[in-house]
């Protein structure tokens, strides 16, 4: 696979032959099995319609852990309002969506599964297990494009091309945003290879604001009860749980000293099980203050746990992109809306989803950009050529800052390599909706950037 031109076409019939050619092969059979007398759409010499292009997006699906149903149903919706419009740069788009199940085993067969369907790339997928995956579409040359950024391969294979700063990024914005406000911090975080990192990422955030490293609280990823997290973590940041009689007293006085105290937890579809146990065991009066990360707490979960009446009324969290509400999402709003077919796979404030638009809209750019440099075969090679080499960054819209993944546009972030967008936003949840805690980005490329502490 290249990036060259096809060879041309052989030389025409003269048109004489080729209307009597023509008016023979109009006969009534052939009439019956051909919209009109001509090639088939794709056929050498046909009707100039360009070659479709074939696509993967993955993600986890009715698992008992983090489920990202939104992001291939935002693939489709994509193609389905592409295709309305002519393609990508005229190429009809082909997407292939493929159920990880949050297993090793299977998000190598949905790796697999791209290689056989001959995908150019990989767009907008979820998965942790970035070991199983990344193999395969490295030893096919397929390029894994804005994955949702959980995986430590995601930001070191050169075959991956990350829209956003990934859960370094996250992590570290939580402890920047958290020191500000926060005297102690216990973070309750996953039991797994992924999860090992997040402690030292977010001190590293903390440590920016000259505060102690964040109290390491471990919990099952699919867990149903977390009493005993939230127990740890209330210890942790100095504040009892559950005195009663003759206790009552420590009680009252452990909760004083509760003040300054946070507590974050980024357990992905298992946070509000999390807090829920936190709610119940948080002493009264409490002054204990809560926070996250846009993926393990949204609008659907706010909403779901009471609005402002809920338990998540105050909380800090950290995202990628801007607020749900802004206008610079009006796009992928519009195409949700009169593509998607009332699909309740698709939350416009899930970064999942956000994420698959942005990614989309990066395969588009490119696709456009080798249009205009003349190159009609469209591969995973070329893809791969265009991402690694144009000087020419791609607009989304202000939702990320401009994105290009040449050698030099990448920063010098430990472990993540190839990572070239370390913006995140500030968000924080008042009279029941996430709003912008800080307006505008903030890059936290320096926090990634300096030596860290093993977790």
């Amino acid at each position: 696979m290249t990036g060259r031109r096809r060879p041309s076409s052989p030389r025409p019939f003269p048109r004489a032959l080729a209307a009597a050619t023509a008016a023979t092969a109009c006969t009534a059979v052939l009439a019956s099995l051909l919209s009109a007398c001509g090639s088939l759409p794709g056929a050498p010499g046909g009707s100039g319609e360009k070659e479709p292009l074939t696509v993967m997006t993955w993600a986890p699906v009715d698992t008992k852990a983090t489920n990202m149903p939104g992001m291939p149903a935002m693939a489709e919706a994509y193609a389905r309002w592409v295709n309305s419009r002519g393609g990508l740069d005229g190429h009809p788009l082909k997407v292939v969506t493929c159920n990880e199940h949050n297993d090793s085993v299977a998000a190598a067969r949905c790796a697999q599964r791209a290689v056989d369907a001959k995908a150019v790339a990989v767009v907008g997928s979820y998965s942790q297990f970035g070991r199983s995956f990344i193999s395969p579409l490295e030893r096919n040359g397929i390029p894994y494009l804005g994955g949702y950024g959980v995986s430590d391969e995601e930001f070191a294979s050169p075959l991956s091309y990350p829209v956003n700063g990934g859960q370094a990024a996250l992590l570290a914005g939580n402890g920047r945003q958290l020191a500000s406000v926060c005297e102690r911090v216990s973070l309750v975080r996953p039991d797994t290879i992924q999860g090992d990192q997040m402690p030292a990422l977010l001190s590293a955030g903390l440590a920016d604001g000259s505060r102690a490293a964040a109290k390491d609280v471990r919990a099952p990823e699919d867990g149903t009860d977390y009493a005993d997290a939230a127990r740890r973590a209330l210890d942790g940041v100095g504040a009892a749980t559950g005195a009663t009689g003759a206790a009552a007293a420590t009680g009252a006085a452990a909760a004083a000293k509760g003040a300054g105290g946070c507590v974050t937890a980024t357990l992905g579809e298992r946070t509000d099980t999390f807090f829920d146990s936190f709610r119940r065991l948080q002493p009264d009066g409490s002054k204990v203050r809560i926070a996250s990360v846009l993926g393990s707490v949204g609008q659907a979960l706010v909403d779901r746990t009471g609005g402002r009446a809920g338990p998540l009324e105050g909380a800090y969290l950290t995202g990628w992109y801007p607020v749900a509400s802004d206008p610079r999402w009006n796009p992928m709003r519009k195409v949700i809306n009169d593509h998607a077919f009332g699909d309740n796979r698709i939350d416009p404030a899930d970064p999942g989803v956000q994420t698959t638009w942005i990614a989309y809209t990066v395969l588009r750019a490119v696709v456009e950009r080798l249009g205009k440099e003349g190159v009609e075969d469209i591969t995973a090679h070329t893809v791969q050529q265009s991402l690694d080499r144009s000087a020419q960054a791609v607009d989304t819209g202000g939702l990320t800052p401009k994105l290009r993944w040449r050698s030099e546009d990448m920063l010098a972030v430990q472990d993540f390599p190839r990572t070239v967008n370390a913006l995140v936003t500030y968000q924080a949840v008042r009279d029941g909706q996430l709003v912008a805690a800080k307006e505008g980005f903030v890059n936290v490329a320096g926090t990634l950037e300096k030596p860290r502490a093993d977790g």
